[in-house]
């Protein structure tokens, strides 16, 4: 029996010692899943299951490809699944040299490769260490090493277990922008382990939410961030990130234009390459809401929307989540606005009231408007467009 080969589909249930886990979800066959949650939630047994490095009773197949399913009693050894598996720590080769590493993972690699060697050196800003040892590296350099290891092992699904847990915050920050090269560059499927929102707001296209072993719920990120039902709008952070176009520059006051669905948004600063896509981050907290369009304020970004939905954001119900879509007619992209009670019954908010968005802030979630390697070519693969 063969799999969807437009998905990762997984269905596990079991116990391992005092911990349950009992999950179902699929993931697309491009682009990269976050399984995002508090530490302990199952994340990184989810992993290891679909490497085959543990075993809990269920159904897996990746594109087509069943690599576990109990009523046939299919189970594809770890050594036969096509994954690159990169953990929180580099776990490099110390007696290797970084090209020494690179190449190790092209050993048992499949013939028909896909990504190739220098490729992966590029895309990986690691031309200049091959000649190094591993003692050298940073720690952003050794991970960075890590992961081209396992793209060179020619994967069909990479998977990332908090690849940046074990960093400080200038390594993160060094490597985050190589992460976001590989997923342009790459129609490699990734699952991506974090309990790190901002990681998951800048890198992953599809979010599985977890808690206690099991899924709240898995979608879009953009629709779980503005879902009013689940805890990432309750966050003391919480915000949206929406797609948007750099479609014009006012180079008078070092504004960039960007074209969303629902208005125009500017951005402080050269921010992006006029027609290029980028992630735009909106913080609830930056969101207020008024009734008619202020002309004296000091907030550029005030765009007409329509209220969704309130809930409260606290038991007390002091703050209230708004949640609305953009445009005059509210058929634009979700944000997310956070009130007091006070300011609800002021302004009589309610669920298709028309108000005026002001977003104080606007943020590129990308660092630099541009991935170091945009000009690598996206490759097809077999079971996965892409993305």
């Amino acid at each position: 029996m063969s799999g969807n080969p437009a998905i990762i589909d997984v269905r596990l249930a079991g116990r391992l010692g005092t911990f349950d886990l009992d999950v179902a979800f699929a993931a697309p066959m491009h682009g990269i899943t976050a399984l995002f949650g508090p530490s302990g939630c199952g994340k990184t047994t989810i992993l290891r299951c679909i490497a085959g490095l543990q075993r809990l009773p269920g159904r897996l197949a990746v594109g087509g490809e069943v690599w576990q399913d109990d009523a046939p009693r299919i189970f594809r050894r770890p050594h036969a699944r096509p994954v690159g598996y990169v953990f929180q720590e580099a776990s490099l080769f110390p007696h290797l040299s970084v090209h020494g590493n690179l190449t190790y993972g092209q050993r048992r690699a499949d013939p028909a490769e896909t990504v190739r060697f220098d490729e992966a050196v590029e895309l990986l800003g690691l031309g200049g260490l091959l000649a190094r040892g591993t003692a050298a590296l940073s720690g952003g350099e050794r991970q960075r090493v890590a992961i081209g290891r396992a793209l060179l092992s020619q994967p069909r699904l990479l998977l990332m277990d908090e690849p940046l847990a074990a960093l400080d915050g200038p390594s993160r920050d060094e490597i985050l922008p190589y992460l976001e090269a590989l997923h342009a560059a790459l129609s490699l499927p990734v699952i991506y382990v974090s309990h790190d929102i901002a990681e998951v707001e800048r890198l992953a296209d599809t979010v599985v939410l977890m808690d206690h072993g099991r899924v709240q719920a898995s979608g879009r990120l953009t629709d779980l961030q503005a879902d009013p039902n689940l805890p990432l709008i309750h966050l003391p952070q919480a915000a949206v990130t929406i797609e948007a176009t750099a479609v014009e520059r006012d180079r008078t006051y070092g504004l960039t234009v960007f074209s969303a669905e629902g208005g125009r948004l500017l951005v402080p600063g050269k921010s992006a390459t006029l027609g290029a896509r980028r992630r735009l981050r909106i913080s609830a907290a930056d969101v207020s809401l008024t009734l008619s369009a202020a002309t004296d304020s000091s907030i550029l970004n005030k765009l007409p929307a329509r209220i969704v939905s309130l809930a409260p954001q606290d038991a007390d119900a002091i703050q209230f989540n708004v949640v609305l879509r953009l445009g005059a007619e509210g058929h634009g992209a979700r944000i997310v606005a956070r009130v007091t009670r006070k300011s609800r019954d002021v302004l009589q908010l309610a669920p298709g009231s028309a108000v005026f968005a002001q977003i104080k802030g606007v943020a590129l979630v990308t660092a630099g408007g541009q991935a170091p390697h945009d000009g690598l070519k996206r490759k097809e693969r077999p079971g996965g467009g892409a993305p």
